[in-house]
């Protein structure tokens, strides 16, 4: 493996903690030996571009400095070779992160982490959804869930968690069923209504929500949640629950374990790691092994803290 390794950074993730996060990263880095290029892009397609050419280029590694969002471009390069994935979480929710148990909001640390995993032996090879042409390692989205991140990245203000605050009591205002049809492992079609549907290649999403809590990255399924239809009062009366991870046992909440589905809802948008993937008819199937996350470990189980 190569001694030099690459800072994949967000200068903008966490209001500027991204940008401040890369020194103590790099130092610890490069007080363990290794030469650390930075790279910083001007947008998100020049940021996917230079983490695709950092890869083909043989850096021994990918970190990513940012949030989920950071992490989503990273792994669309480093997905399905042999780079291995570090990273450095200063983001908002940080779920790819907390899912692995590796440090949230603490770049020393995770600087120090990564170099201990790059001379150690090869990081675990872990499993990856992907939905259509798109990688990612926590949550699809669609259904409430989804239309949420969808009126909150319509919304200018406010910033940060409030934002998106503000489109859940909205969409909460909105809430109506939808007719979902549903294939599992190519099988008969299940058709329900549900007030949303969530395909877990790891059990996080939202900055600590358990919606898939019994999905873990190294089994080669994907979780599957369905919240049935449901009305205001229940809704709320479960959504409290996610963050601990015991909503399953509702009986409102029904989980599958597959490795592939196939879901058609109109006028839905899938949302994978936060980011649009595009709108249903979608499949997603897991990908086991397909990325090395350096110093990872096993997801927390249901009520552990994040």
């Amino acid at each position: 493996m190569t001694s030099e390794i690459t800072l994949f950074v967000n200068p903008a993730a966490g209001r500027g903690r991204g940008a401040r996060a890369a020194k103590p990263a790099a130092r610890e880095l490069r007080g363990a030996g290794f030469l650390v290029r930075t790279v910083v892009g001007e947008d998100a397609r020049d940021a996917a571009r230079r983490a695709h050419e950092a890869v083909a280029l043989g850096t021994g590694a990918l970190i990513a400095v940012g949030g989920d969002g950071m992490v989503s471009l990273a792994l669309q390069a480093v997905a399905g070779t042999t780079t291995p994935l570090g990273v450095v979480a200063v983001g908002t929710g940080n779920d790819f992160a907390r899912s692995l148990g590796l440090p949230v909001r603490d770049p020393a640390r995770a600087g120090r982490l990564a170099a201990t995993a790059l001379k150690a032996a090869p990081a675990p090879a872990l499993d990856l959804g992907r939905a259509g042409e798109r990688w990612f390692g926590t949550i699809l989205a669609t259904g409430f869930d989804s239309l949420v991140a969808e009126r909150g990245a319509r919304t200018r203000l406010p910033a940060g968690r409030f934002r998106y605050d503000l489109a859940t009591l909205a969409e909460l205002a909105a809430l109506r069923p939808l007719p979902y049809r549903m294939r599992l492992d190519g099988g008969p079609a299940l058709e329900t209504e549900a007030v949303l549907v969530a395909v877990g290649n790891g059990p996080m999403y939202g900055g600590g929500m358990r919606m898939c809590p019994g999905a873990r990255m190294d089994d080669g399924l994907l979780d599957v949640t369905v919240v049935a239809a449901c009305d205001r009062r229940t809704l709320l009366r479960v959504f409290p629950r996610v963050y601990r991870g015991t909503h399953a046992d509702h009986p409102a909440v029904t989980v599958h374990r597959a490795r592939s589905v196939a879901l058609r809802a109109p006028g839905i948008t899938g949302y994978a790691d936060g980011e649009p993937v595009g709108p249903l008819p979608l499949t997603a199937r897991c990908v086991p092994g397909a990325v090395r996350v350096l110093g990872a470990r096993a997801p927390l189980p249901p009520g552990a803290p994040a």
